[in-house]
């Protein structure tokens, strides 16, 4: 059972390390579509460059990345720049490793649960049941997911730090799992302070550990204990992001980094062309409505967590895959990078896949976009013979698949949980179709 794991492992350790040998890894490196202005390996190196000779990194408008991030690189790279590809592969190695343990927390969580609520089961479900099995073979899969996606590989060796967002995001699945608060709000705080935009993850996360600590009854607003619950996990949130930020302020003694962190993610700075959608929207508007649709975008990326976090409140850590899935198109500067934990992590929801409906839409868009997206970049940057708007088009048919991903996991979800409560119903010819309430 251990040899196909292994053999993964081996293998995309040794995939990484071929790419590292080759040009590839430098190639990556300067790609729109691997590396942003946050997440830059140049861009480190350059503020490792303006520390050393005593600039403060922040002072222009070059460097974005987070101090303790900065200061995590450059002693590393002051021992030997030799070891910095051993590190990004290592720490890919260990987001894998994370998210295998996940999952199987994740699975243990949802047997154990579906076995309390089986009572409420209508008759003639059981294949919609979690199987046992599910237990070995989906972490696995994740395992597998995760390693050999060519996303995580090109994330890996262009040296994108979009790797530590992932870390963090990955450690605060495992501790929701688990019902850890310390653990998953530090995690969700680590996210937040590299890339603000997983903040929202601590909703759905204070959610299921209240649940956890009701043990795992429905959720109830009007319930005092649930509120007092989250109102922890809140503040032991704060405490944590308020201990990161205050640790960076005493490593630079300036607050010069808010603003070229989190105030350049919000400001929408670099009009930079990437796999989102601000930067086209900001080249063709008016100056005068900036600021305007500025708001409205960066409110899109936030705003959806309530109304999800009310529609699956009985299914909290299954809305933080959702959110990740919307931070990766609505957030200022997205990369391939922000699909890679999804992506591996959306098998713990399989018994819902009965449901599905556009996979092969789905599977094509990405597909296609991928291997379009840098052709029409190459065309337009290089060759002269398109424009932005080939590449644009290219972005909308990437984010729109992956809207389609969102809202077709989320229908299967609910359709199962439907179909469990109220029974499957089978037409003439034996296909299901939709059971009608009484």
């Amino acid at each position: 059972m251990a040899a196909p794991v292994l053999f993964s492992v081996i293998l995309a350790i040794l995939l990484r390390f071929i790419c590292f040998r080759t040009y590839l890894s430098s190639i990556l490196a300067d790609r729109i579509e691997v590396v942003t202005p946050l997440t830059s390996w140049t861009r480190i190196i350059e503020g490792i460059t303006l520390m050393e000779q005593g600039i403060s990194p922040y002072v222009g408008a070059i460097f974005h990345e987070t101090p303790l991030c900065l200061h995590l690189f450059k002693y590393l790279y002051s021992i030997t720049p030799l070891i910095i590809p051993t590190i990004f592969i290592a720490l890919d190695l260990l987001i894998g490793i994370v998210l295998y343990s996940a999952a199987q927390n994740g699975i243990k969580y949802m047997l154990r649960r579906q076995k309390r609520e089986q009572v409420r089961y209508a008759k003639g479900v059981e294949a919609l049941h979690l199987d046992q099995s599910a237990f070995t073979e989906i972490p696995k899969l994740v395992l597998y997911i995760y390693l050999l996606n060519p996303f995580t590989i090109f994330t890996c060796c262009a040296k994108s730090t979009i790797l530590l967002t992932n870390l963090a995001v990955a450690l605060a699945f495992q501790f929701t799992f688990q019902g850890r608060r310390a653990g998953a709000t530090l995690a969700i705080a680590l996210a937040a302070y590299q890339s603000l935009y997983p903040v929202m993850l601590l909703v759905p996360c204070a959610i299921h550990v209240a649940r956890q600590e009701q043990k795992d009854v429905s959720v109830f607003f009007d319930d005092v204990k649930f509120w007092k619950s989250c109102c922890k996990t809140g503040l032991c949130f704060i405490f944590w992001a308020s201990f990161l930020i205050y640790l960076s302020y005493s490593l630079l003694e300036s607050w010069d980094f808010l603003f070229s962190t989190y105030g350049f993610i919000l400001s929408v700075g670099n009009l930079q062309p990437n796999l989102g959608l601000f930067w086209y929207f900001m080249l063709e508007m008016f100056e005068h409505f900036r600021l305007f649709f500025i708001w409205v975008f960066q409110i899109n990326a936030f705003i959806y967590t309530i109304p999800l976090s009310i529609k699956f409140r009985d299914h909290p850590v299954f809305v933080m895959l959702i959110q990740l899935i919307l931070i990766s198109v609505f957030k200022s500067y997205p990369a391939i990078g922000d699909t890679v934990v999804y992506l591996a992590l959306i098998p713990l929801w399989s018994h819902s896949f009965h449901y599905l409906r556009n996979t092969l839409v789905v599977g094509v868009m990405l597909t296609v976009s991928s291997i379009i997206a840098p052709i029409m970049y190459q065309l337009w940057m290089y060759a002269g013979s398109a424009n932005a708007n080939f590449f644009f088009a290219v972005t909308l048919v990437y984010n729109a698949a992956l809207i389609f991903l969102a809202t077709d996991v989320s229908y299967a979800v609910l359709r199962r949980e439907f179909s469990l409560l109220h029974g499957i119903a089978l037409d003439d010819e034996g296909n299901e179709k939709p059971v009608k309430l009484q």
